[in-house]
């Protein structure tokens, strides 16, 4: 009993301990996980598009995302200017999403969902293997100075309770890109004549069908979109770290946010990416002495599995109805 009232302590009590005598900790760490959250909801925005307009769930997001980044590294490598690189590597993923529409979508147009998600690990396993071939198996360093991204410094903030709030530049960068990034992918949807095809052709395929909507250039326009998402998640990533394939386990670290925001649901996965990146960060601090470490790697999918117990959907996703 001694060591489990230990272990209730440590979980609930001490966290609200630590808090109030060191609030500038919790601020920062809301901050990082914001940051790394803002991240998390890039890769599951690639996912929601795709699923929305197409009801794939693209298993190869993730490799898509090493490799729009290595593109852009490896062409700011031979030379070329970093807004040059990204222009040609937008090109890349548009040429791409052309190709997976002619090669994967349309020859498989009207068959079983499982036959689709099949086909999208196979792309998964084609483009490491072609992005291998291309760019060789060991990780890159993004130079991020190329890029015009300020270096990986501490800046620091204003004083907070006698004390300095710290926030890397690079996170700081990544935050506010991002965030344009994703509100420019919310007007677009909302405002734009392509964007209400894309969202009339999530509603209902055969209706968009029926109204003269091209659902085969649709299909393109969300490829096109997830690519140029995964462009910036790619490179900030590696920024981070390093660009390589090890990387593609990013689609793994996304379904914690796709389960929770719901997988047709745009303002699911920011949400959805915010409260797992926060809550990771906030778990792996004042979790750490009671439960050891690691918990940043289960926190999400433990969140996920409750979702799944109570709200299969996910906060904002669609409820499923089935008559018998």
């Amino acid at each position: 009993m001694e060591i489990f009232g230990d272990f209730l302590l440590g979980l609930f009590y001490q966290p609200f301990v630590d808090v109030g005598e060191r609030p500038d900790r919790f601020v920062q760490l809301l901050i990082q996980g914001f940051s790394a959250g803002i991240m998390y909801s890039l890769i599951a925005l690639g996912f929601v598009l795709i699923f929305k307009a197409s009801r794939v769930f693209n298993f190869a997001q993730g490799v898509m995302v090493v490799f729009a980044g290595l593109t852009v590294v490896s062409l700011i490598e031979v030379g070329v200017p970093a807004f040059i690189a990204i222009a040609l590597a937008m090109a890349v993923m548009i040429a791409l999403a052309y190709c997976v529409e002619r090669t994967v979508l349309r020859p498989l147009v009207n068959q079983p969902d499982i036959v689709l998600f099949m086909a999208t690990i196979g792309l998964a396993f084609f483009l490491e293997g072609f992005g291998q071939a291309i760019f060789g198996g060991e990780p890159k360093s993004v130079p991020i100075e190329a890029l015009y991204i300020p270096g990986d410094k501490f800046r620091v903030g204003e004083e907070f309770f006698g004390r300095d709030i710290r926030i890397y530049q690079l996170d700081l960068t990544a935050t506010i890109v991002g965030g344009l990034i994703v509100a420019a992918i919310v007007v677009f949807l909302n405002r734009s004549k392509m964007g209400r095809a894309l969202r009339a052709v999530a509603d209902d395929n055969q209706a968009a069908l029926s109204v003269g909507i091209p659902l085969n250039r649709i299909w393109i326009v969300v490829w096109s979109l997830s690519g140029f998402v995964s462009i910036f998640a790619g490179v900030m990533w590696g920024a981070q770290s390093q660009a390589g394939f090890s990387l593609s386990v990013l689609a793994l670290k996304a379904l914690p946010v796709l389960i929770l925001g719901g997988f047709t649901s745009v303002p699911g996965a920011i949400l959805g990416g915010v409260i797992i990146g926060v809550g990771e960060k906030l778990a792996e601090f004042y979790w750490r002495g009671a439960m050891g470490d690691g918990v940043e790697q289960w926190f999400g999918y433990l969140v996920a599995l409750i979702v799944l117990l109570f709200r299969p959907q996910g906060m904002f996703g669609e409820r499923i109805i089935e008559r018998v």
